[in-house]
């Protein structure tokens, strides 16, 4: 009897040793949050000697200036997320980017918000996810870090660059997803003009090991309606090509544009990279106004070291009909040509 009372004593103790151990340890930490960003700067020579090329950033004439400070914020526990981002300075005010009512977007405030959207991931390979959002169309993003090339394309500079709304997102396996969501009317900004009434799908492929496609469509009766395609093939270890088409037709009356853009790009070494961005571009008639194409032929490099990346680049564009092209010589005069030297320094972090 008393071995059998020792023996319950000493399981008791052992299970109240095991509890008391349990409840000393520490509950599993979150993970931490995440911070991401960069920081750019860049001089900028247009050889007619004045500013000619209308793209997106990298605009001022003969001047050692400031793109942004971009910070990103993201953190996931368990199946929820959320990511945040801002940027601070001229690259991401968008003064020149119209909304759908005429005025300059975001043109009176010094910061953008780039990111600001919380997702949950339902199972393994589905996602839902709302807020505000980078735009799934295009091949070229606002972030420096995101592009071979500084100056940016046509294509960038016509078509969305963020979408507000709502989107889930399906990945078959590794090789196939599918996203589709509805959006607020206007792109570019996080409140709806009116409502929430784009549709935007997009269609990722990987056929094969190194090569990926997105098939784009956003369309709605305000945004109006763009198909695009952006894929890259990172053909061997030193060569890779990138591609970016599109079709967009405003919600009213004509005009849109078509355009294309192919990305060659070699990497020397590890830290040099050599690349070439064409791009046709080319602008539905509209009225009285003819179709109008541009084509550009920009040469760049990117030189490493550590998480400073130089950035060297001629651009040359051709507008096709002396009648209406924008670019102007050095006494003023209507040019179809423009050519322009850039030199920026770009830290990520």
């Amino acid at each position: 009897m008393k071995t059998k009372q020792l023996l319950l004593l000493a399981l008791s103790a052992f299970v109240y040793t095991a509890q008391a151990q349990d409840a000393a340890k520490p509950a599993p930490a979150d993970p931490p949050l995440t911070i991401t960003g960069s920081v750019d700067t860049y001089y900028k020579y247009d050889f007619s000697g004045h500013q000619n090329i209308p793209t997106s950033f990298a605009t001022d004439q003969n001047s050692v200036s400031i793109g942004m400070i971009d910070l990103g914020l993201k953190k996931k526990v368990g199946k929820a997320a959320f990511v945040g981002e801002l940027a601070f300075g001229p690259r991401g005010q968008y003064q020149s980017i119209p909304n759908g009512d005429g005025t300059a977007a975001n043109a009176n405030n010094s910061f953008h918000i780039q990111n600001l959207y919380v997702s949950y991931d339902l199972t393994d390979k589905f996602n839902l996810t709302a807020g505000y959002m980078a735009t799934f169309v295009g091949y070229e993003v606002i972030s420096p870090t995101g592009n071979f090339n500084y100056s940016t394309s046509y294509l960038f500079t016509s078509g969305p660059f963020q979408n507000a709304g709502f989107k889930a997102t399906y990945s078959f396996s590794d090789k196939v997803s599918l996203m589709a969501g509805i959006f607020n009317d206007n792109w570019n900004t996080y409140t709806a003009n009116k409502d929430v009434s784009t549709f935007g799908a997009q269609l990722m492929i990987a056929p094969v090991k190194g090569w990926t496609a997105y098939f784009n469509l956003a369309t709605g009766p305000s945004s109006g309606t763009i198909f695009d395609l952006t894929t890259a093939y990172q053909i061997t270890d030193a060569f890779k090509l990138g591609l970016n088409g599109a079709t967009y037709t405003p919600a009213h009356g004509g005009g849109g544009y078509d355009g294309v853009a192919l990305y060659p790009q070699y990497g020397v070494s590890k830290d040099v990279t050599l690349g070439l961005r064409y791009e046709y571009f080319e602008l539905k008639a509209i009225g009285t106004t003819p179709k109008e194409h541009i084509s550009g032929l920009t040469f760049t490099a990117n030189l490493k070291a550590g998480p400073l990346t130089f950035i060297p680049e001629v651009r040359f564009d051709s507008w096709g009909d002396k009648t209406y092209t924008s670019f102007t010589d050095s006494k003023g005069l209507a040019t179809t040509s423009a050519s322009q030297f850039s030199l920026a320094a770009v830290y990520a972090f």
